[in-house]
């Protein structure tokens, strides 16, 4: 490190995304503590595992996984809010990686060949400075090198924050909210479409049905985390 690099962390040091505690050495985004009290689903490796229950029936699924649980004051939440929110890019990427790795590891994401990002409307992108989603991709990429594809699929209506919805509401706010700009892109591929936070699953099934539209596309789906 050099002396300039070193007085500046001396006077700002790194803080944890979740706790706001000084990073100690080696540490990156997150403590260790924080690091070791996300919790995990549990069953993504498997088939008819939780993701892939709460979306039979909407989206015709190869395969689903999500790494994390969301649970009100969890150190999950605090994560994800860093992501959204509080501007963390860097931590988006951190936790793509480590999504992509498990992805590799449950060997069920194999003969994926392309990463979706489910789209942000073009407002919020602007106003958010990213799409925490994308980078996700970006991470997973780093890890399991496929193709991210962020042109396909666009979200061309602006829609109200689905944590701010309730029950039949959030399905309504997203309603046909996602068309395709480029299905061409999309034809006869495995299409792995990656998000955040999986709560009912509204988002993600709308997006899907936009998706699923394309000749030959078969689709999984790989979220961060997910509620309950």
């Amino acid at each position: 490190m050099s002396p300039l690099k070193a007085i500046f962390q001396i006077l700002f040091p790194s803080t944890c995304a979740a706790c706001g505690r000084v990073l100690m050495s080696g540490e990156r985004q997150l403590c260790l503590h924080c690091l070791a009290s996300l919790s995990e689903v549990g069953d993504s490796a498997v088939e008819d595992n939780a993701v892939e229950r709460q979306l039979a029936g909407r989206v015709p699924l190869k395969a689903g996984f999500s790494l994390y649980r969301f649970r009100k004051g969890n150190t999950v939440q605090q994560v994800v809010h860093a992501m959204k929110f509080h501007g963390n890019s860097e931590l988006c990427l951190m936790m793509g990686r480590q999504l992509g790795l498990e992805l590799l590891r449950s060997g069920r994401f194999d003969d994926v060949d392309l990463l979706v990002p489910v789209p942000l409307h073009w407002w919020r992108r602007l106003s958010r400075g990213y799409n925490q989603s994308e980078l996700l991709c970006r991470g997973i990429a780093s890890v399991m090198p496929r193709e991210v594809n962020t042109t396909a699929v666009v979200r061309h209506r602006y829609t109200r924050q689905q944590s701010r919805q309730q029950g039949a509401k959030r399905a309504a706010n997203v309603e046909g909210a996602f068309s395709l700009r480029r299905p061409g892109q999309l034809a006869g591929r495995h299409v792995l479409l990656v998000d955040d936070v999986l709560t009912t699953g509204a988002t993600l099934s709308a997006c899907a049905e936009a998706c699923c539209k394309v000749p030959g596309l078969r689709l999984s789906v790989a979220t961060f985390c997910m509620a309950g």
